[in-house]
Formats: structure tokens, C-alpha cells, sequence
């Protein structure tokens, strides 16, 4: 099929009028999160899909929005939730069952989930354009005057699903996505005055890297390594670390550019990938589609890679969120494993001043809805920190979901004046999530034996107390080994001692379970 190109100036034009709706129809922040609205959640993941193969039980992260049920909490609100593949009706339950106040049946009866039924590796979306009564069967059943739909990230595929179905998207255009790859992100940061790593514009070759690199090396020679990163990745996947130290007799003035140039080149087949199994040959092929950049790699014995989220509304008014502490793993670092809420106190604050500059900006492009700005930030000691910005995703990322989880549970506020959370009791918030609880000795779990293991251990979220684990990604479970999670507390110790709970249930439960014979397992179930 023929895909339209809103990018050409009269669908862009007809994509933006349809979005200026949501500005007529909300005129403030509170307006919008309480009115009575149709919300159609394109849980579609409209990335690269080699890069986004690198991420094990990627085909299950359709799952990471469906903290968007909790919603149903405001009794005139209804959802639509479309899927590649139906949803296990064990997990729709788990979410509708944490709506505090409000009967399961009111609340089921106000979602319709669809779903393709299409398990092949396209983005969600691409499918439903794919299939012509599946589009009216959405378009039937929303009030056009009341509906707004949402997704994961925004491309020409979302852009096309809106026109198609006259419904406005809340999300940045895909013409803007632009600002949420790495060289937009540079760009940003430097119009708006935010510090961040020395580094190159946009490459589109290897040679035209090994130039870029050797330039950077040039103005900065103490450098002892840099990242290269591909333009478009995911949880820190396209990314690389080249080591300079093999190579450091060429620094300053003890070699010529040439050289410099040609040791570089030589070093991107010895670069240290961040993805499991990646090569230079597959890498350098990638830039020449997607385009890449170098930086510098920031040092420092103690150093945090914190990041704080806001919104642009379809007033214009920037919100600042919330602000994490992220928690990073892989070969060096760079890939994201999980978060604490909120980062450290120390710097935290100043996270949320530079967060709003970029909001301000991307507003003045013409952005909308969630933005993320990632950081590194070095203790200078005497309570100083070095902070650097590398990165705005403008999509949900992996800390939208634990926030608006928290947010949409507790239904409480964020305080800028303190980057706390308050819940409606007026008790601050604390969590730690992960995307990636992931054990071998967890494959072969149901999402019906997590439910058991949940409620018979107390592990679920108590409405009372606004404390306990919420659970995600349940359908990577069985088949991976994986699992999401966030463990909320009214303190960061009893956060994380909620956290390490879920995981000794879960060790000693798939422990036990390992140790039974078919004959013992018929002989309890007797």
C-alpha cells in the first residue's frame, strides 16, 4: 500500500488544523486531564524495526501503555485500546481492578480493545492502515467531537491514522520529530542555552565520521573516549563507545590530522556496542540511513545519569512533570534498565530549570504533549555538580509509564517548588521502576500464575496505604523471562524495600516450582 507523506505542505497543513481542535477544546491543563473524552491509545512502536528487534520481548512493549486504563478512574471517560494481538484478559483485569472507587463492570464497560490479529514485525499502526473495517469499526465507535488519541511516538503512520479517522493526535507532528533525534536534540540544547557534550553535526559515512571524530579529538585532546551514536535509537541501543587511549600518542600535537583520521577508522571495527550481538559492518551500514553523530563521553567517578519529563498542552503552556534518577546498564552504561522517582535533591531543581528551557523551545517549533530530556551529571565535590544534556526523546519513555501510574493511582500533584510528588493525603511519593526484571528462572510463569504469586504474597498496590508494586510487561514473562514493575513507598527505603520483596517472592517462587515433579504437582492440586 501507498502511505501519504503528511510532510508535503497541504496534509500538514490538514494535520495541524485537525490538531488545533485540541486547543479550542481544552483550554487549561485541568480541563484536559478531567473532561469527558474518547482517548484511542495507538500503542505502536513506529520505530526502526532492526533497532527495535535489539530489544528483547520487544513484540510485548505494546503492553508499556496500558497504565492509560487507570484513566477509566474519571467515570466519563472511554478508552480505546488496539493491539497487534488480543490482550491476555488477566492483565486487562489487573488494571481495571486498581481503579479505587469505581466498579469493574462501569469501567469495562467504558474500554473497547481491538486488535489486529497480527502478530508480523510492522508497527502496530501500519496494520491498522492496513485494514479498512477495522478503521471504521474505530471510527464508529468514538465521539468525534470528544476524541483525542494518543500514542507511543508520532510518524508519518500516526499522522496518517488521524487524518484517516478526522481525530486529532496528541503527540508532537511527524514533521517534528526531527527534534527528538540526536542532532535535533544538539540543536536544541544549543539554541536554548542548555550545556551540553562538545560533538559533531549530522554524518551520513564512516569517512565523514572518522572526519567529525578526528575534528572533536582536535579541539578537545585530554579526551579519552567518545560516543557514537546512530540519529534514531531506543534505550541506548545504537549506541557506541570508542575508546581513544590505544591511539592517545596521536593526541594534540604528536600526530596530523591524517593520521588521526585513519587511527579513528581503524578503531570503529574495536568500538564497544551497546546492543547484544552488534557489529561495525551492521552499524556502519545504519549510518548511511539513519545518519549519525560523535560526542564527547562525559567522565567522572561519580556520575548519574538523571532526566526530567514535561509536557507541551495544546494551549502551549509547558508542565514540568516530574524529574528520575535513571538506572543504566549494558557494556558501558548507556542502556536503560530502570528509574527511581524523583533524582537526587542535590540537583534535581536545576534538572527542572533546564527541562523547562527545552520545553520552551520545542514549544516555539511547534511541539505537543510528552518530552524527555536525558542528562549526566558529575559530582564536582563541595555539593557541585556537572550537568550536561545528551538527549530529548519526544515520545513516552520508560518513565512516563511508572509517573502516570503513580499519578493516575493516587490521583496527587507534582510540586515544583520541591520536585516531590504529594499524594491526595498529602504524604510524598517515592518509586523505583524497571522494564527489565528479567530472569531466566522466570520463563514458563502465566500471567495467571503472577496473579496468584500477587495476591497470595500482598504483592499488589494498596489503594489504602498508596503503597506496593504495580506490575507491567506481563506478557514478556513467560517467553522471557521478563517483567516490569513499580514499587511505590512513602519513602526511597521502603520503595526499594518493596522492590527487593517482589523479587526474593519471585526467586523463591520459581525456585520452589522448579523442584516439583509432575507427580508431586497432581498430588497438590488433589
Amino acid at each position: 500500500m501507498v502511505l501519504l507523506n503528511i510532510s508535503h505542505l497541504e496534509q500538514a497543513d490538514e494535520f495541524r488544523h485537525l490538531q488545533l481542535t485540541l486547543r479550542d477544546r481544552w483550554k487549561t491543563i485541568e480541563l484536559f486531564d478531567n473532561s469527558d473524552a474518547d482517548i484511542l491509545v495507538i500503542p505502536s512502536i513506529s520505530l526502526d524495526q532492526r533497532e527495535i528487534k535489539k530489544v528483547e520481548g520487544c513484540e510485548h512493549y505494546e503492553e508499556r501503555l496500558l497504565f492509560s486504563l487507570i484513566r477509566l478512574r474519571n467515570p466519563r471517560t472511554r478508552l480505546i485500546y488496539v493491539t497487534s494481538v488480543p490482550l491476555h484478559p488477566s492483565i486487562v483485569d489487573y488494571y481495571l481492578q486498581l481503579l479505587p472507587g469505581i466498579p469493574f463492570s462501569h469501567a469495562r464497560n467504558r474500554l473497547l480493545l481491538l486488535s489486529t490479529y497480527d502478530a508480523s514485525p510492522k508497527p502496530l499502526t501500519q496494520k491498522i492502515l492496513e485494514r479498512p473495517r477495522l478503521l471504521e469499526r474505530i471510527r464508529q465507535a468514538l465521539r468525534m467531537d470528544k476524541a483525542f488519541m494518543t500514542c507511543y511516538n508520532s510518524t508519518e503512520l500516526e499522522g496518517e491514522l488521524s487524518l484517516k479517522l478526522g481525530v486529532p493526535l496528541y503527540a508532537a507532528a511527524p514533521d517534528l520529530q526531527i527534534w527528538g533525534t540526536k542532532s535535533g536534540s544538539r540543536q536544541i540544547f544549543a539554541e536554548s542555552g542548555v550545556p551540553h557534550p562538545d560533538g559533531s553535526e549530522l554524518v551520513w559515512s564512516a569517512k565523514e565520521l572518522a572526519e567529525a571524530a578526528a575534528q572533536l579529538w582536535e579541539r578537545q585532546p585530554t579526551l579519552k573516549r567518545m560516543v557514537v551514536k546512530l540519529n534514531e535509537g531506543i534505550s541506548g541501543e545504537g549506541n557506541a563507545l570508542l575508546d581513544l587511549r590505544p591511539i592517545s600518542n596521536l593526541a594534540a600535537e604528536n600526530g596530523s590530522h591524517t593520521e588521526r583520521v585513519a587511527a579513528i577508522g581503524d578503531r570503529f571495527a574495536k568500538m564497544r556496542f551497546q546492543a547484544t550481538q552488534e557489529t561495525w559492518e551492521n552499524f556502519s551500514g545504519r549510518i548511511t540511513e539513519l545518519g549519525a553523530i560523535v560526542e564527547a563521553f562525559v567522565e567522572g567517578e561519580i556520575k548519574r545519569s538523571p532526566s526530567v519529563q514535561g509536557r507541551i498542552t495544546p494551549t502551549g503552556e509547558v508542565e514540568i512533570l516530574s524529574t528520575h534518577d535513571q538506572i543504566l546498564g549494558g557494556p558501558d552504561g548507556q542502556i536503560y534498565l530502570g528509574c527511581r522517582f524523583p533524582a537526587d535533591e542535590a540537583y534535581r531543581l536545576l534538572l527542572q530549570q533546564l527541562g523547562l528551557k527545552v520545553g520552551l523551545k520545542l514549544a516555539e517549533k511547534g511541539a505537543l504533549e510528552r518530552f524527555g530530556v536525558d542528562f549526566v551529571v558529575v559530582d564536582l565535590g563541595d555539593g557541585q555538580w556537572d550537568i550536561q544534556a545528551i538527549e530529548i526523546n519526544l515520545r513516552k519513555g520508560g518513565t512516563t509509564h511508572p509517573f502516570m501510574t503513580l499519578k493516575l493511582l493516587t490521583n496527587g500533584r507534582y510540586d515544583p517548588p520541591t520536585g516531590l510528588f504529594y499524594s491526595m493525603q498529602g504524604r510524598p511519593k517515592y518509586y523505583i521502576a524497571t522494564d527489565n526484571l528479567q530472569k531466566e528462572r522466570y520463563q514458563g510463569l502465566l500471567p495467571n500464575d503472577l496473579m496468584d504469586i500477587i495476591a497470595h504474597h500482598r504483592l499488589h498496590f494498596d489503594s489504602g496505604t498508596e503503597t506496593g508494586s504495580v506490575f507491567h510487561l506481563m506478557g514478556c514473562l513467560s517467553q522471557f523471562g521478563k517483567l516490569g514493575l513499580t514499587s511505590i513507598g512513602d519513602s526511597p527505603q521502603q520503595a526499594q524495600e518493596i522492590y527487593n520483596k517482589v523479587v526474593k517472592v519471585l526467586d523463591d517462587e520459581t525456585s520452589a516450582v522448579s523442584d516439583y515433579s509432575p507427580n508431586t504437582t497432581w498430588q497438590m492440586a488433589y
